[in-house]
């Protein structure tokens, strides 16, 4: 049997009130983003997506974070993997970024929509040409019977476009907008009493809440 119930942290480094938080979630989310990057802290941007099919099952994975542009989270995925065709689906996902270096936590609900296929394009033609090869090769998500397959999918690709250093945006592939109604920060305080501030859409601003830990 694994036994965790003595596993525990105190937490101790930081504190959060809704007296001086920022007056909005994203304003407050990329100053903390910020303090992040000056503490050099690895993959700041990983964050947990989690999806619900149109049957009610539950799934999450870690995907990044590529940007917040017009107050949504912006990340890219194949539209034809799971949590690609969830989000089609059924748009309501949560998004969590746990960041244990700082005892911090970010929770966010939102609804997701595909971004513009020019926006997709551009950014996966920034990306490196290995990772392009990558997106074209994989079938992600579905079963296969070994890496090899993957390789070898990976190296006719290669072939196809030899000679070009920006490959076409596959059909398949592109971006989603994560659109929050719920963003709360969770910052870790000794003895498990925690400091949690809520904020909730209110029409077009946001209503500012602390909650318990």
């Amino acid at each position: 049997m694994l036994s965790l119930e003595d596993l525990r942290k105190e937490y101790s480094k930081a504190t959060l009130d809704v007296t001086t938080v920022a007056p909005t979630p994203i304003a407050q989310f990329e100053q903390w983003f910020s303090e992040l990057m000056k503490a050099n802290v690895p993959e700041p941007n990983a964050m947990n997506l989690a999806t619900v099919s149109k049957s009610g099952k539950p799934s999450s994975r870690i995907v990044l974070l590529k940007g917040i542009e017009n107050s949504c989270f912006i990340f890219y995925s194949n539209y034809q993997s799971s949590k690609g065709k969830e989000l089609d689906e059924n748009p309501a996902c949560a998004l969590n970024f746990f960041w244990p270096e700082l005892e911090r936590q970010v929770r966010i609900e939102g609804m997701a929509e595909r971004i513009t296929e020019a926006r997709s394009t551009a950014y996966f033609q920034s990306r490196p040409r290995e990772s392009q090869v990558s997106a074209w090769a994989s079938p992600q998500s579905v079963v296969i019977a070994d890496r090899a397959i993957l390789e070898k999918r990976a190296k006719e690709i290669d072939k196809r476009f030899e000679g070009l250093k920006v490959l076409p945006k596959p059909k398949q592939w592109g971006g989603f907008q994560v659109e929050p109604f719920l963003i709360e920060f969770w910052q870790g305080r000794q003895g498990r009493l925690h400091d949690r501030v809520l904020y909730t859409k209110n029409g077009a601003g946001w209503k500012l809440s602390r909650l318990a830990p």
